[in-house]
């Protein structure tokens, strides 16, 4: 049975037979087209065409069925099912019921809880099994298969019952199959059982689960087609999956038969032991024929570890010379991948301190390939019970252990980098900060938390297939600087990469991972025929094992990526050992997450500071300031989350809403304003905002939804966000500039920006940022801010731009101000942000004394 089941586990990893065919017919082409041969029986005479995609060489199908189905005189035809007496439409169905195995009172074909299985005992799992009655034409189609399944594994069985009899049985294991196809959500986990149901009618030979394999590959899709709108890829992705869970499930049953086997074999030496101690010579008869008659490799050996036989089981597994292992001693067939307990297993078993071990170990064959081996050793011991020999008791593993591996592989690695994924990563992190100092004192770790910067616009400008190129392409520079043995490097997810080390210079050697990871990525990476710029925020965690948990670990070192992020990104941090900023950093982050339901449920308002005319006092206009106010924090300023719903994109449906209210805000005040000249209202665009591609059409529309004329709002985009603008990027402000929307520039001289850049901006105003005039605060005025102030309002009204002037909060300095010709004003000394209804309230008071 051992190798039985590693033939066919191996075979099933691969979803796909390399050579032999099903007895019964020639092997044909795929029917659904996928270019490799497939074994399988032809088709039965007749067979309607299914419905494409997936049957759309059906037809090549039935001419074959045809010919093989009628041959010329002389030859025999292949062998069709047997008669059905009582027209159930099920083949070789029994008049009595269903060959006396079970009733079938709806006459589907379909056998009931009743069935048996050629051991007479009941196949439980076939109870469930869905009924097709209902649907002749999807039960004659599960009918087909299954005569096309059972005459292809047929001769690979083991079973007494005949032909149609066991194709029978099979119908409803095949609607089984076909019911998973169809199921929302896919679920292959049917399979399995279906393959358990194999195992239990004695499909058990070596070559029967290629030939289930083959059948199922070949011939589901053309009976069995899922429907549901599915495309051919995706029906034959879940034909694979289904294929893949029933191999499964046929070698987890098959593995627990042949357990079970060992088993009562084990129990048959330990029973011929004892009697060995009653009577030599009838028990030597006994054991000799169990020895030779195994299934499973038997070995004896002597206490000093001397092999004294072996059966030809064991001399098979270990490449078919028995002089490869008689006479060898046990102690020196050691393997660099042996399990440390292994070997003190060994010595306590023979100096008689334990009577029995079993263990996973591999061995080297003559040939130098890898044997992997479950293996049993007991201890059998003389009258006096003394140890005398060692039996050992082998199963062949390889082919499952290579089938695990390979899982195990795919489950801890991710798919589209091949980096180690999350679940290895932190399998990693816990041994890291949970194993002692090679000297004794205490480990120390180091983890680079990784994020890509603007990741989201490569994916939302180029496509997600040229994101993943670019994963890729980063995923292999930060493999190749990670040489060291004790450095790891997976990716969590998206654009999210760490790195752990371990060491006593932990801190250190991560500090220098950072800088060469940033250096690697620093080159642009050539993705279809571009180059595309890459760059990169780090958090860098550092400290003993033991200290923290890997939550807590991964946690700071996100969050200190985000404040590498906030510092401009493209750099690494530390992590901060400040509580409270380390708390601070924290908040944001939960922030963060709070951010998509925060304008869900209306947690968001807006407070409007006035602008005011130098030259008159009189209040021109309002910038609108959103304010969020949060259920825990309270009353938090846009400096606290705009960069977090930038990060989000929750900015987009954010602005749109502060668009809104702040022109329905300005129309009221217009429809209020009895005369007097119209306010109009400033509102703040996000760098992101500009990138949006229907910024001017939500613009105009939310102008035309409130009534207003253009001129009635005023645009403000910061210095930062227009340096190095090309005209494309510049569109969008031009087209609204056209419009009659005004344009200003915030921060002004800020941005180190050329001035005479000014000339091609569709702006109309320049804010001036307020570290220019702090010292006109008192007088007398610092001659430096003066002349620079004079210099920019000079520069803007010979460029006709007006120069309005942030955080005046004098008197002092609102007079230096207007006598520099500046033309409008905000700030504390005239009044804070507040509602709309204190707009006209000014209160001059001078918020620096």
């Amino acid at each position: 049975m051992a190798p039985a089941l590693g033939t066919m586990a191996g075979r099933a990893a691969g979803f796909r037979v390399r050579g032999g065919r099903a007895p019964d017919c020639p092997t044909q082409p795929s029917s659904l087209g996928k270019g490799e041969p497939s074994e399988g029986p032809c088709c039965d005479e007749g067979l309607a065409e299914p419905a494409a995609p997936y049957g759309s060489r059906a037809q090549e199908h039935n001419a074959h069925a045809h010919r093989d189905g009628h041959p010329e005189p002389g030859t025999e035809p292949v062998a069709e099912p047997a008669a059905d007496p009582r027209g159930t439409g099920v083949p070789g169905a029994d008049p009595r019921g269903t060959g006396g195995r079970g009733d079938d009172p709806r006459g589907t074909g379909v056998q009931g809880p009743g069935i048996q299985g050629p051991d007479g005992r009941a196949l439980g799992i076939l109870a469930s099994l869905p009924r097709h009655g209902d649907d002749p034409v999807r039960a004659d189609s599960l009918k087909r298969f299954a005569a096309i399944w059972g005459r292809t594994v047929y001769p690979a069985t083991t079973t007494h019952l005949t032909r149609a009899e066991f194709e029978n049985h099979l119908v409803p294991l095949a609607g089984r199959l076909g019911a998973a196809l169809r199921t929302r959500p896919f679920d292959p986990t049917a399979a399995a059982e279906v393959g358990a149901a194999l195992v239990s009618a004695h499909c058990t030979d070596p070559e029967a689960l290629p030939l289930i394999l083959s059948a199922i590959d070949s011939y589901l899709l053309v009976y069995c087609p899922p429907g549901g709108g599915l495309s051919e890829a995706e029906a034959r992705d879940r034909c694979a999956r289904l294929q893949h869970s029933l191999a499964a499930g046929f070698a987890r049953a098959l593995r627990e038969r042949t357990l079970a086997e060992q088993e009562a074999l084990s129990r048959a030496a330990l029973a011929a032991q004892a009697e060995t101690e009653k009577a030599l010579h009838t028990s030597e008869a006994r054991f000799r024929a169990v020895f030779e008659g195994a299934a499973i490799g038997v070995g004896i050996a002597d206490v000093e570890g001397r092999i004294m036989d072996v059966n030809d089981a064991l001399t098979r597994m270990f490449g078919g010379m028995a002089q490869d292992v008689m006479g060898r001693n046990v102690g020196e067939m050691v393997h660099p991948d042996d399990s440390p307990e292994v070997w003190g297993l060994y010595k306590e078993l023979i100096s008689g301190e334990r009577d029995y071990y079993r263990v996973e170990k591999p061995y080297y064959r003559g040939d130098g390939s890898v044997l992997w081996t479950d293996l049993s050793v007991a201890l059998l011991r003389d009258a006096h019970g003394r140890p005398q020999y060692q039996l050992a008791l082998m199963e062949d593993i390889t082919e499952r252990r290579l089938l695990h591996e390979r899982l195990r592989y795919e489950a801890t690695h991710d798919a589209l980098t091949g980096l180690p994924n999350r679940t290895l990563f932190f399998e990693s992190i816990d041994r890291a900060l949970t194993a002692p100092a090679d000297d004794g004192g205490t480990a120390r770790f180091g983890l680079c938390y990784l994020d890509l910067d603007g990741f989201k616009a490569v994916n939302d400008s180029l496509g997600h297939a040229v994101g993943d190129e670019l994963l890729v392409a980063v995923a292999e520079r930060l493999r190749a600087c990670a040489t060291a043995p004790a450095e790891l490097v997976a990716r969590l997810g998206g654009d999210e990469f760490v790195a752990l080390l371990t060491g006593p210079s932990a801190q250190a050697d991560a500090i220098a991972l950072a800088r060469r990871m940033l250096t690697a990525l620093s080159r642009p990476i050539r993705l279809d025929d571009r180059d595309l710029s890459v760059r990169a925020s780090i958090g860098i965690v550092e400290g003993a094992a033991g200290e923290l948990g890997a939550a807590e670990v991964l946690r700071s070192a996100d969050i200190t990526m985000y404040r590498a992020k906030a510092a401009g990104g493209n750099r690494y941090e530390l992590a901060d050992a400040d509580a409270d900023s380390d708390a601070r950093v924290i908040a944001r982050h939960s922030l963060t997450n709070r951010l998509p339901a925060a304008l869900d449920n209306s947690e968001f308002f807006i407070e409007y500071q006035p602008l005011v005319g130098l030259a008159d006092g009189a209040v021109r206009g309002a910038e609108a300031l959103v304010r969020w106010l949060h259920p825990i924090h309270g009353v938090l300023g846009p400096d606290q989350f705009i960069p977090l719903a930038e990060s989000t994109g929750l900015i987009v449906p954010l602005g749109r809403w502060v668009l809104q209210e702040s022109l329905r805000q300005a129309r009221a005040w217009q429809e209020g304003c009895s005369g007097k000249a119209p306010m109009r209202v400033n509102v703040n665009l996000s760098p992101s905002q500009l990138r949006y591609p229907s910024l001017v059409a939500d613009t105009v529309a939310v102008l035309e939804e409130s009534g207003l004329a253009p001129s009635a709002l005023c645009l403000e985009v910061t210095e930062n966000a227009l340096i190095g603008a090309d005209e494309e990027e510049l569109r969008p402000l031009r087209q609204l500039a056209d419009m009659g929307v005004d344009i200003a520039l915030d921060d002004f001289g800020t941005g180190y920006s050329n001035l005479s850049y000014l000339r091609r901006l569709p702006v109309s105003t320049l804010k001036l940022d307020r570290s220019f005039t702090r010292g006109m605060q008192h007088a007398p005025a610092d001659p430096v801010d003066v002349k620079i102030v004079e210099g920019i309002v000079s520069l803007a009204h010979t460029l006709d731009l007006s120069v309005t002037v942030e955080g005046v909060e004098t008197g002092t300095q609102a007079e230096h101000l207007r006598i520099l010709g500046c033309d409008t004003a905000q700030g504390w000394y005239y009044a804070r942000p507040g509602p709309p209804e204190r707009l006209r309230m000014l209160s001059l008071v001078d918020a620096a004394s």
